[in-house]
C-alpha cells in the first residue's frame, strides 16, 4: 500500500480533467459550431477571395500561357466574325459612342469623381481603396500590354483603329475595374443590387463594343475582366482587412 503523500497515492485521487467534448458528438457539434461562426463572420470574404480572386488568376494565367506560347484561342476568331456580322451604320455609331464612354470620356472622369466624393465625405479608407484600385488597373494594364505585346486583330478594317498592344484590354479592364470598385464600396448599403444590376450589363457592353469595331480579340476582354477582378479584390481585402468596412454599420432597431 502507498504511503500517504506519496506519488501513487497522488495519481490515485486525481480526477480526470473533464475538457467538455469527450464524447465524439459533442466535438462534432463544436467543430460545426466553429464552421458556422467562421461563415457568419467572414463568409463572404471568403466568397470574394474564390470568386473575386482565385477563380479570374486561374483564368488569365490560363489565356495568358496561351498568348505566351503564341497559340491561337479556338473562340476568337469565330466570335469576331460574328460581331462584324452584326454591323451596320446604326450599331456602328452605337459601339463608337460606347467604347469612347467606356473608357477615356467615360470611365476615366467617373474614377477621378469618385475617388474626390469619397474624399469630400471623409471616407479615407474607401477613397485609398478606390485610388489604388482604380489607378493601380491602369498602370497595370500598361504593364501587362507591354510584358504580351500582342497584335490586334486584322481579319478586317476597323473604323476605330488602333496603335498600342491588344492583351489584355484596357477598356474591359478599366471598366470592370470601376465596377467592382463601386460594387465592393456598396454591397453591405441598399445600393447594392441597383449598382449591381447597372454595372454588369455595362461592362458586357463595352467588352463587347471592343469586339464590335474588331480592335481586340474576345480573349482579350476576357483577360482584362479577370486582371480587373484580381487586382480590384486584391486591393480591397488589403486596405479593409479582415473586419474593415467601407461604410460604419447602420444602428440597431
Amino acid at each position: 500500500m502507498a504511503a500517504p503523500g506519496s506519488p501513487d497515492s497522488k495519481s490515485r485521487g486525481r480526477r480526470p480533467v473533464d475538457t467538455g467534448l469527450s464524447k465524439p458528438g459533442e466535438v462534432l457539434r463544436e467543430e460545426r459550431r466553429l464552421v458556422r461562426d467562421l461563415l457568419h463572420r467572414h463568409g463572404w470574404r471568403l466568397l470574394l477571395v474564390f470568386v473575386g480572386l482565385l477563380l479570374p488568376l486561374w483564368g488569365f494565367a490560363e489565356l495568358a500561357d496561351e498568348i505566351h506560347e503564341q497559340e491561337a484561342i479556338g473562340f476568337d476568331e469565330p466570335i469576331l466574325h460574328f460581331a462584324h456580322g452584326l454591323a451596320a451604320p446604326g450599331l456602328d455609331r452605337f459601339f463608337v459612342i460606347l467604347t469612347d464612354i467606356g473608357y477615356l470620356h467615360g470611365v476615366v472622369p467617373i474614377d477621378i469623381v469618385l475617388v474626390l466624393v469619397l474624399l469630400a465625405v471623409r471616407r479615407l479608407r474607401a477613397a485609398t481603396f478606390a485610388a489604388v484600385a482604380l489607378a493601380g488597373s491602369g498602370l497595370l494594364n500598361v504593364g501587362t500590354k507591354l510584358v504580351f505585346a500582342r497584335d490586334r486583330p486584322s481579319l478586317w478594317e476597323s473604323i476605330t483603329p488602333e496603335l498600342t498592344y491588344s492583351f489584355p484590354s484596357g477598356h474591359a479592364m478599366g471598366s470592370a475595374t470601376l465596377a467592382w470598385v463601386v460594387v465592393l464600396l456598396a454591397w453591405r448599403t441598399r445600393w447594392r443590387w441597383p449598382v449591381f444590376a447597372v454595372a454588369v450589363p455595362s461592362v458586357l457592353l463595352v467588352g463587347f463594343s471592343r469586339v464590335y469595331l474588331g480592335v481586340h480579340y474576345p480573349s482579350d476582354i476576357l483577360a482584362g475582366w479577370a486582371a480587373a477582378s484580381v487586382w480590384a479584390a486584391a486591393t480591397y481585402l488589403a486596405v479593409f482587412r479582415l473586419h474593415g468596412r467601407p461604410w460604419p454599420e447602420p444602428p440597431n432597431r
